[in-house]
């Protein structure tokens, strides 16, 4: 790779010395994250439990309700209820809720949603009914594709009372099965445990719709999910309203307590995804231009050098160093990822794939929102277009 004419030499390798100060501020945030992002089940244990709701709206979830339901009532927590709203599922839902909900003993209670109002997403409206169908002084928000260990409501609520927090979210497990999975999925436990520096005190709130636990007083104070009707990112919403109103929120490692498959496949990973990539940016092109475009250079270009270094082509050795030093570091905190929530390892050296792929979702995702365009499971994702 020699240098172009009108290109210094000293610009080349200035440029590639900052990818490696880049990459080293992230290897930082990751390596301080290891002990700054804290886990589930790392908390005293209270003496007294509040009651709580555990809520969970549900459609077209035939195969994964079942398992969810069942980890829920298994919980070891002494005050609690489940609810669960059959979002209109077209799929067999509905029969299995019922008869898991014969066999409860009364601690599973299923109801029936109401159709969808104008104004509204269908998962926000859901969630609006079962806080209202609601009992407790805690509701947890979880997704029907979630399997929770025992302990996961004990810990979740002692770490609200630890955190001294109106509400807080953890991040789940992801498994992973099909290949399109093990390559793409990674970069949402890669992107929260590389970007996020939680040591700091004072930072934008972050949260995972899969697993929210609020206290009913502050859900209540910030407008709940009729606040955020419209949003795709009801998860996001919610956080930033909770500590914009100064409640407090808190974001945990919930990898050893909850697991989740999202999605199964290439064909659903990708259009799962494609719903939130960017809304993510708050609709701004020119930042999703920038970060996308920044992150793809990243991922492939000291790659590239050392490619073609070790075939021998023409490539200015100053930049080598910089290159490989680049490369190890990406590595460095897609392992730490990796292994702290228990990815496929396999992923790790093939990440340059796994940021071009998701590249070409997020760019899916931008045309699908300019264009008004998407569905899923059988509703338009965006108000006024189901």
């Amino acid at each position: 790779m020699a240098p172009q004419k009108g290109v210094p030499v000293s610009f080349l390798v200035s440029h590639e010395w900052s990818l490696v100060v880049f990459m080293s501020v992230l290897a930082t945030i990751a390596l301080t994250n290891l002990v700054a992002m804290r886990r589930l089940g790392r908390h005293p244990v209270l003496p007294e439990c509040p009651a709580v709701s555990v809520l969970v709206p549900a459609r077209d979830e035939e195969r994964n309700i079942v398992a969810c339901v069942e980890s829920l009532l298994r919980q070891d927590y002494p005050q609690f209820e489940v609810i669960v709203l059959d979002d209109d599922s077209r799929d067999g839902t509905g029969r299995l809720l019922q008869v898991i909900e014969a066999r409860s003993q009364g601690r599973l209670r299923v109801i029936r949603g109401a159709p969808v109002p104008p104004g509204w997403l269908g998962k926000h409206w859901a969630c609006h009914q079962l806080a209202q169908a609601a009992h407790g002084e805690l509701l947890l928000f979880t997704d029907a594709d979630t399997v929770h260990h025992p302990s996961a409501l004990r810990d979740a609520v002692a770490a609200l009372e630890a955190e001294g927090a109106g509400a807080l979210s953890a991040l789940p497990r992801q498994v992973v099965g099909s290949p399109g999975e093990i390559l793409v999925i990674p970069i949402l436990s890669w992107t929260l445990h590389t970007f996020v520096p939680f040591l700091l005190p004072r930072r934008a709130p972050t949260a995972v719709g899969q697993f929210m636990l609020f206290r009913r007083d502050v859900y209540a104070a910030v407008g709940g999910h009729k606040a955020v009707r419209a949003e795709v990112l009801d998860d996001l919403a919610l956080a930033h309203n909770v500590h914009r109103a100064g409640h407090g929120w808190a974001f945990l490692d919930g990898s050893r307590r909850v697991t989740t498959r999202m999605y199964h496949g290439w064909r659903e990973t990708a259009r799962g995804l494609a719903k939130n990539l960017f809304p993510v940016f708050h609709y701004n092109i020119p930042l999703f231009l920038f970060v996308w475009t920044w992150l793809l250079w990243l991922a492939w270009q000291p790659l590239v050098v050392l490619v073609l270094h070790v075939t021998r082509s023409a490539v200015l050795e100053g930049i080598v160093v910089p290159a490989a030093v680049t490369v190890g570091l990406s590595l460095l905190t897609w392992a730490l990822a990796a292994v702290r929530f228990r990815l496929p390892l396999v992923q790790i050296p093939l990440y340059p794939v796994t940021v071009l792929l998701v590249t070409g979702i997020a760019f899916r995702s931008l045309l699908w929102h300019l264009w008004q365009r998407g569905t899923w499971k059988g509703r338009g994702i965006h108000v006024g277009n189901r």
